[in-house]
């Protein structure tokens, strides 16, 4: 029952607080691989707004889901429910200079944040690929960048505040309420609504950055150098078929700033013939080996499969790229030292040499799409309190393999089903955990109490804060809150009833809650 006027009043809220809520409101994914169709759109601008409308929630036992960009392209953010969306809610409150602790709400999109920050000489000390995450959501998913001098995003965040699903903000950090604060941190949107950040900021910086191609070996040979320490940041794109790779990598500086080198191939001519090239593919993947050329001119703006390109820019946002299409994300981490055994078995399995691949998945005709994505971080030296679904590694370095497909006008490729079954399969045999946003399908409950001995401590701390289940939904449920086992579902707990293909591409998905006011 979505509440009016007239109900509000019987309501045990303000009613001078407003609600701001909007019916007929179509979510999907960034990449449209989800659609999903909220009873209510809620944009909070204050916290007391916040408190409301998770009042409102108990009270008509509604789930509530929080949700940003929706770049992760699993369901995670689907409802049928209320969907709170905090754009509206994403101020810089304030800024310590003498130690760079910046407090802001928890709705501000990284892309904003950085540019506050910049405007006062002030920067992020690490970034993922992309901005368009809040900075709640980025660090509640364990978003990375890559270095081996860096964690993840949530290792530069001292302290929250969190509304519970009883309507009252709880203050946490390492030293309060260090349990709310450890399951927090990676929080998969389900210990609450996190509505105020305490970060650690660092100076602005600039970034200057080359990026060149070399044979796989080559990569493989400088593993257990300098190849992950040489530069304060790196990041390998891998070319499969063509058994290269582009080697990225920066460094702070203080030159002036020299935008990256384009060319005819990097504008809307590049990006629209590799679409349409990419489209051709489904129906004809024996072409995908030659498009990586495309891969090497559109993305990353070589001329020539031997240039080195270089620039110097804005720190963090020297670190961002373009991603071009809607795709599927298959990223996994393992220990850094068993990189080159991976890359090594992949590429065998993806040319057929099933001896040197031990994978049980026959390759079956299919063909994949370039790059994969190499990058690393290191949490092992950080002081501060480990999230309990950190996916990193506790002991030494991290690597994070992310097995990309495009989906050219949102149409899923026919390898989709085969590649990632093989790709899990490895990532799982040399000790992997999937990354909490991306498309992993083979993982099951069973997999991830294994990965995460600490999954119990995350569990039991939600259930503390949420015995209702206000913030528990079908992803939750499937993959790591435990089984029935024949009980009713959490008072307000959602489950998807049913996906149906959606016009356009991807998938309509549609919940039924457990009860009804």
């Amino acid at each position: 029952m979505v509440p009016s006027p007239e109900r509000e009043k019987s309501l045990i809220v303000s009613a001078e607080v407003p609600f701001r809520a909007s019916a007929h409101h179509q979510h999907h994914t960034w990449a449209r691989t989800f659609h999903s169709f909220p009873e209510l759109y809620i944009q909070p601008y204050s916290t007391e707004e916040i408190q409301k409308i998770v009042k409102l929630a108990q009270q008509c036992r509604r789930r509530l889901v929080v949700v940003g960009c929706g770049h992760s392209p699993s369901d995670l953010t689907c409802t049928s429910s209320w969907m709170v969306n905090l754009d509206r809610f994403n101020r810089i409150l304030k800024i310590d200079f003498r130690s760079n602790v910046v407090v802001m709400q928890s709705g501000i999109r990284l892309h904003d944040l950085i540019t506050q920050l910049r405007a006062v000489q002030l920067a992020m000390p690490n970034l993922g690929s992309i901005d368009n995450q809040s900075i709640a959501g980025a660090f509640a998913t364990a978003t990375h960048g890559s270095s081996t001098r860096h964690g993840i995003l949530s290792q530069s965040v001292l302290a929250l505040k969190i509304m519970l699903a009883n309507g009252s903000e709880r203050s946490c950090s390492a030293d309060e309420h260090a349990d709310l604060f450890r399951a927090a941190l990676v929080s998969l949107g389900a210990i609450g609504i996190i509505t105020e950040v305490t970060f650690q900021a660092v100076p602005a910086y600039k970034l200057q950055w080359s990026q060149s191609l070399h044979p796989l070996e080559d990569i493989i040979a400088e593993w257990e150098k300098d190849l992950w320490t040489e530069t304060e940041f790196t990041r390998i794109w891998w070319l499969p078929y063509k058994r290269k790779a582009i080697k990225w990598g920066a460094n702070r500086t203080d030159l002036h700033v020299r935008p990256p080198p384009l060319n005819r191939w990097t504008g809307a001519l590049g990006f629209h013939t590799y679409h349409i090239l990419l489209y051709l593919s489904t129906w004809l993947p024996r072409i995908l080996p030659a498009l990586e050329r495309f891969t090497l001119r559109v993305q990353y703006g070589f001329n020539d499969d031997g240039d080195c390109a270089t620039a110097v820019q804005e720190g963090p946002a020297g670190l961002l790229m373009n991603c071009l299409y809607s795709q599927f994300v298959n990223e996994w981490a393992i220990p850094l030292r068993k990189g080159p055994e991976a890359l090594t078995r992949l590429s065998a399995w993806i040319h057929g040499d099933e001896q040197t691949a031990r994978i049980p998945y026959d390759l079956d005709g299919h063909y994949v799409h370039a790059p994969i994505e190499v990058r690393v971080t290191d949490t092992s030296t950080n002081p501060g309190p480990r999230p309990y679904l950190d996916n990193t590694v506790p002991d030494g370095p991290t690597l994070y393999l992310n097995a990309t497909l495009y989906r050219p006008y949102n149409t899923d490729p026919p390898c989709r089903q085969r590649y990632y079954e093989a790709f899990e399969w490895l990532m799982k045999e040399l000790g992997g955990r999937p990354h909490w946003a991306k498309n992993f399908s083979t993982v099951t409950k069973e997999d991830f109490q294994i990965m995460y001995p600490q999954l119990k401590d995350w569990l039991r701390v939600r259930d503390q804060v949420d015995p209702e289940g206000i913030f528990v939904g079908d992803w939750h449920r499937r993959h790591i809150l435990p089984d029935d086992e024949g009980r009713a579902m959490l008072a307000c707990e959602e489950r998807m009833i049913r996906t149906e293909p959606a016009k356009g591409g991807g998938l309509n998905w549609f919940g039924q809650l457990r009860l009804k006011p």
